[in-house]
């Protein structure tokens, strides 16, 4: 299984909130998870009425990571059954490539809550929506053990 995110930018309580998870994610599964990041880059705007600048973050590289790996992976057939966890609709170009790559396979979308991409679902012979519920209920353990005897808690917020 491949896990893809990015390193929250400028943020260091969010920052420190996702490093905590992707340790007990990486304590918990072991090799089974492979985590890749992806990066946020910080972009100026300014404001149209008094030319006062802020800044945007958007992230960079997640989609790029996840069309490549599909890609890689389904031309090497290194499985029957791939499922995408996004509703971003970016991929779709890498979704129809791996299934020319590789048409014997299964490739379905999950969409996260409150997510949904008409494109995917076209794209792919089935779908479904993960509810709340479901994700609450595949959450982490409150607290995770790495095999080196490191404990890692899950930050109040998540609760």
């Amino acid at each position: 299984m491949k896990y893809f995110t990015a390193s929250v930018l400028n943020e260091p309580a969010a920052q420190g909130r996702q490093d905590t998870y992707i340790a007990a994610l990486d304590a918990a599964s072991g090799p089974l998870i492979e985590t890749t990041m992806g990066r946020y880059q910080q972009k100026t705007k300014y404001c149209r009425n008094c030319n006062h600048p802020w800044h945007l973050y958007e992230e960079k590289e997640t989609d790029v990571n996840i069309a490549v790996n599909l890609v890689a992976d389904a031309a090497a057939q290194k499985a029957d059954s791939f499922m995408i966890v996004s509703a971003d609709s970016d991929i779709a170009p890498a979704v129809r490539m791996a299934q020319r790559l590789n048409p014997g396979a299964f490739f379905f979308a999950a969409f996260p809550p409150k997510r949904f991409s008409t494109e995917l679902k076209t794209l792919m012979p089935a779908s479904f929506q993960i509810g709340r519920g479901r994700v609450r209920s595949s959450m982490l353990p409150p607290t995770v053990t790495a095999d080196d005897g490191r404990v890692h808690a899950q930050p109040a917020k998540w609760s």
